[in-house]
């Protein structure tokens, strides 16, 4: 399927590896520029270079934590007027509810809630003086189902949801589209960093452990970034364009629900 977004400049956050970087290639792949941005620059650069090679299109590697000011106004400044914006962050550390304090409440929400509405204000308005525009936000299945032991992330991208569900349908009228992307368990460092706190926890093998979490996926496995990025790549194309505040759950059946 042509998305129809050929020659299209994307903002991709996070995206030196996992679903970043799989929402970026897949992109790339339909012909969109982009500006790539991610913490560490050797992994960025690397990821950036592959992505010339592998798609020819242009891309703009900035390492910056989007997280603070100067990060996000030197990310901003390299990347210009875009048309997609991808926003990404890692989930806060797991934990119980007594664990935490102020602090870890404000920097989970500085990363997954906070960072992703400053590069919404900074770049929406552009795209509607321009009259075209996507917005995806990745998430979690925790805004639909809380996973207990994630409750920092749980606050703050629900906090995010909350942001998305009343300001998109503010601007789709002036033909700027967002929406959220609501993972479940990908084959990412993510996925390898909570089955290793089972496996200290429990006692167990990775194997197992592994083994235990695809058993309550429907689909028996983990994700792929591959069908992750496809998925984003569509919500960002010329095709979604009645797709208005909506959180698109890409969990293998994990979360079972009507809504």
């Amino acid at each position: 399927m042509d998305l129809g977004i050929s020659g299209k400049r994307a903002l991709v956050c996070a995206s030196s590896k996992g679903l970043g970087l799989g929402c970026a290639r897949a992109l790339a792949h339909a012909g969109v520029s982009l500006v790539m941005n991610a913490r560490t620059e050797g992994p960025l650069l690397a990821a950036a270079d592959a992505i010339r090679a592998e798609t020819g299109v242009d891309v703009v590697a900035v390492a910056a934590d989007v997280t603070t000011e100067d990060g996000r106004a030197a990310l901003l400044a390299a990347a210009g007027d875009v048309d997609i914006l991808v926003t990404n962050a890692g989930g806060p550390p797991p934990g119980m509810w007594s664990d935490w304090d102020r602090d870890d409440f404000i920097a989970a929400l500085d990363a997954n809630m906070l960072a992703p509405i400053a590069l919404m204000q900074a770049l929406v308005p552009g795209m509607a003086d321009r009259g075209w525009g996507r917005v995806v936000n990745i998430t979690s299945q925790s805004v639909k189902s809380p996973i207990a032991v994630l409750g920092l992330s749980n606050t703050a991208r629900t906090g995010l949801t909350g942001f998305v569900a009343g300001t998109a349908r503010q601007v789709a009228g002036q033909g700027v589209i967002i929406n959220n992307l609501l993972p479940g368990i990908h084959d990412t460092d993510r996925a390898t960093a909570l089955d290793k706190g089972v496996v200290e926890a429990q006692g167990i093998t990775m194997d197992e452990a592994r083994a235990a979490r695809q058993a309550t996926i429907p689909a028996g496995r983990y994700g792929t970034i591959d069908e992750f990025g496809a998925t984003c790549a569509f919500m960002c194309s010329q095709h979604a364009g009645y797709m208005v505040g909506q959180n698109i759950l890409l969990d293998g059946g994990a979360v079972n629900t009507t809504f």
